[in-house]
């Protein structure tokens, strides 16, 4: 079972999420926030190419925009928004950007980074240290360490994906039920009270 990036980033934020998407296909509503969403990231792609690295905390480095990635090894697919390839230290560094319309970073963010970095270790036999998320509201970048805290969350993540949708058995809600009041699926969650 191949899953996108995407998949990994929902499944943390709600697994219910996910299981809708596998389990039940087609079946997926689109909100103003995603359309919202997609168009700030072609805006925030315009206003990177003008911007200086310094951002990021770099001098130097080129910048790849809608870098398609994948893994054999983990099973996943994805397109990060942004990834910089730079001289560091005698080596070459990738680091990989994803612009978020959020004013946070949430734990789901920095997993499908976590994915991202783990898919360009493949691709290019190298160690990825670091990414961003770029918070399109703030116009701010803000570093996530790639941990072995996160590599391991990832693992057990992508586990109980497969586990989710082998048996085809729905998970229960996120803990965090102010998630619900915008969720595409809020009707399909019957057994939640809001």
């Amino acid at each position: 079972m191949m899953y996108q990036a995407i998949d990994l980033k929902q499944w943390t934020y709600c697994p219910r999420v996910f299981y809708y998407q596998r389990c039940l296909p087609r079946i997926r509503p689109t909100t103003y926030l995603m359309e919202a969403g997609t168009a700030e990231g072609k805006t925030a792609e315009g206003r990177e190419k003008r911007r200086s690295l310094q951002t990021y905390g770099l001098t130097a480095g080129t910048r790849h925009f809608n870098v398609p990635l994948r893994s054999d090894v983990l099973g996943l697919t994805g397109e990060a928004d942004l990834v910089i390839e730079t001289q560091q230290a005698n080596r070459v560094e990738w680091i990989p950007v994803d612009y978020k319309l959020s004013r946070k970073v949430g734990k789901h963010f920095k997993l499908q980074l976590t994915a991202y970095a783990m898919m360009l270790e493949e691709m290019h036999a190298v160690k990825v240290q670091r990414a961003f998320i770029y918070l399109i509201p703030l116009r701010k970048a803000t570093a996530v360490n790639i941990t072995t805290r996160l590599r391991n969350e990832l693992s057990t993540a992508l586990k109980n994906m497969r586990l989710t949708e082998t048996r085809q058995q729905m998970p229960p809600p996120t803990a965090q039920l102010r998630k619900c009041q915008s969720c595409e699926f809020r009707r399909f969650c019957n057994d939640i009270a809001i």
